[in-house]
């Protein structure tokens, strides 16, 4: 029988010419009935000899060696192997060195600090998230609540003796919590095969498969089922910028520079000591392609967020004059990664409606989140690197001279629109002497967490979606540590255990009210009351709904930035109305001292601030305050 005829020539041919989807069917270690063998399959097309070495074959060099074949694919077929045997691929290369590679493709992997890949099959898991994807495929992001709770699972929580919980056994939790905390989405720090911990998963080499450290493919894929059973997305951080230079990685792969660019002006990145993935190189597109699919396909994840986006589409990222090449056109921007982009978005988002693909990146680029015959680069979303760096340098300085940066609470109004934002306050605040989010905060124990929760209640209003790191929303006062789980003993503290219920509650006033989400494109959505009274250090603005039976839901929103109570302060109005107290950061039951406007405010006929009708209202210390406001009929 001739084995070859089930290797495909055409998956050869749209892997070859990087227009593979899911090259992973075609890649790496696979089952095929009809023969009862597995099928393996390495690219790796200026190597002189490969075969396949295992615990099967007491890792013997000559026993299984492989085929070469069309597009420099090598092929090997063996019998009598099970789920969980380790292999490498044994590799004469060009270079005339030998080298024991882990598969690119493989499905699962050995827990490091051992680096074989295991044979594995994905069958067997029977999914029951079918009303989940049914839903999530009719569902407009764009339009629609979405507050993503970023997590680490090695150090979200941890069994006492400081081991970590697998897929499976932390799922039920995680699903319970985060349910009770009102996010709609979990966002996993990277979850593909890693070898050191301190990467925190930012440097990968196995872009197939989940890492070991916490179970199995199917353990991961019963914690996201349980995820969608719950109602929660999953969005996956996963690094298609670059790679580390661990022996069993990608690296020289077959000798030569396969992956990345073979000048280390090009292929090289300084500054973290990776290497740089070559987009000029159509297999290597196909590689990259398939495995965002692949997350999206076998473990039916809603959303990817791209790390460092910046380091893909500029060629001197990180970089001194003239440690870089510059492209065809003597610009810095790498054509090549800007159409990978173009087409990974397209791929993705025209296969699985309903899902995100997410942009951290943050430089000025244009048009990140614009379609590409737009010219732009057709992310969904984009992560508003400026809003967050503007807020936390605003919040950490002394409320006597607040007044001096009110810009920055303003400035970022001017581009609200240009992009679909994520406002995130994610891990890499919070880590390298950064200090935690309370900790953050300018002034006394007291006024760091009420500054806390008003400036989580200004984000939650502000427009765009919105994105916490875990501990955050109990506010953790130590820094992340990736090496142990986080001081959920503090919730035993009122002051932090406040905290934990205002973030619940703020969740689900904001998924509750549509105003607060259904228009985060446009100025429809949004109008300024008091933005210039920098001297109080108090911003009010309006946000509206889209009309709904003819109705249209208006929340105020004001915030107090000093801890000065401002008594009979004066808001701008549009039009006649009311004005109700509905949620107030300084209420006792949240940490507060208690200061409201516990009446229905009627807006008066006095011209203020451009407008000709304003209310006085009162507004507490370091707080920030939602009122609906019901236009007079």
């Amino acid at each position: 029988m001739n084995e070859l005829r089930y290797v495909n020539q055409d998956d050869v041919y749209l892997f070859n010419t990087g227009n593979a989807q899911k090259a992973y069917l075609l890649m790496g270690c696979h089952y095929i009935p009809e023969l009862d063998k597995h099928r393996f399959c390495v690219w790796a097309p200026n190597a002189s000899a490969v075969s396949v070495v295992g615990d099967f074959n007491g890792w013997d060099n000559d026993k299984n060696p492989m085929q070469k074949t069309e597009g420099g694919i090598f092929v090997a077929f063996i019998a009598g192997l099970k789920n969980g045997d380790t292999y490498k691929y044994y590799i004469h290369g060009y270079d005339g060195q030998t080298h024991y590679r882990a598969d690119p493709f493989a499905f699962y992997s050995e827990v490091r600090p051992q680096t074989a890949s295991r044979v594995w099959s994905l069958d067997g898991y029977r999914w029951n998230d079918g009303e989940f994807l049914s839903k999530r495929a009719k569902t407009d992001l764009l339009h629609r609540p979405m507050s993503i709770y970023e997590l680490h699972l090695g150090s979200w929580r941890q069994k006492t003796d400081g081991t970590f919980y697998n897929y499976r056994e932390i799922a039920d939790g995680l699903a319970e919590y985060v349910v009770k905390m009102g996010f709609t989405h979990v966002e996993l720090m990277p979850i593909t095969e890693y070898p050191f911990d301190g990467s925190w998963g930012y440097q990968v080499t196995g872009y197939f498969a989940v890492t070991s450290r916490y179970g199995s493919p199917q353990d991961f894929m019963y914690l996201v089922d349980t995820l969608h059973q719950a109602g929660i997305g999953v969005i996956l951080d996963w690094v298609p910028g670059h790679f580390p230079r661990d022996e069993q990685g990608l690296r020289q792969f077959d000798g030569t520079a396969l992956f990345e660019h073979a000048n280390p002006l090009q292929g090289e990145q300084p500054q973290w000591g990776t290497m740089l993935f070559n987009y000029g190189r159509p297999e290597v597109v196909s590689f990259l392609v398939s495995s965002a699919v692949f997350f999206m396909d076998v473990y039916h994840i809603d959303g990817i967020r791209i790390d460092a986006v910046s380091s893909m589409i500029y060629l001197n990222f990180g970089k001194e004059e003239g440690q870089y090449v510059k492209n065809q056109y003597g610009g810095n921007e790498n054509v090549e990664a800007i159409e990978f982009l173009k087409k990974l978005n397209g791929t993705v988002l025209g296969s699985y409606p309903g899902t995100a693909m997410i942009a951290e990146e943050s430089s000025a680029y244009p048009l990140i989140t614009k379609p590409p015959y737009d010219g732009g680069l057709g992310f969904t979303f984009k992560w508003d690197m400026g809003f967050m760096n503007d807020m936390l340098d605003y919040m950490e300085t002394d409320h006597l001279f607040k007044k001096y940066k009110h810009n920055n609470v303003t400035f970022s109004m001017h581009y609200a629109y240009s992009e679909n934002y994520i406002l995130a306050f994610s891990h890499d605040e919070v880590v390298h002497g950064k200090h935690s989010m309370v900790d953050k905060m300018f002034g006394d124990y007291w006024q760091k967490f009420a500054a806390l929760r008003a400036l989580y209640g200004y984000i939650f209003a502000h427009p765009g979606k919105k994105l916490f790191f875990m501990g955050s929303e109990f506010a953790q006062f130590i820094e992340w540590n990736f090496a142990k789980e986080l001081d959920w003993f503090l919730l035993e503290y009122d002051s932090h255990r406040t905290v934990s219920d205002y973030m619940a509650k703020l969740n689900r006033f904001y998924q509750k009210h549509r105003a607060f989400y259904e228009i985060d494109d446009s100025w429809d959505g949004f109008q300024w009351l008091n933005v210039d009274d920098r001297d109080n250090s108090v911003i009010a603005f309006m946000r509206h709904s889209k009309p709904y039976r003819e109705k249209v839901q208006h929340v105020v929103s004001v915030t107090n930035f000093t801890p000065v109570v401002r008594e009979h302060y004066r808001i701008a109005l549009p039009s006649a109305g009311t004005l109700k107290e509905v949620l107030n950061s300084d209420d006792p039951a949240y940490g507060g001292s208690g200061v409201k406007n516990t009446a229905v405010i009627e807006a008066e006929e006095l011209p203020f601030g451009g407008m000709e009708y304003s209310a006085e209202i009162t507004v507490p210390p370091l707080a920030t305050v939602y009122f609906e406001f019901v236009e007079e009929s």
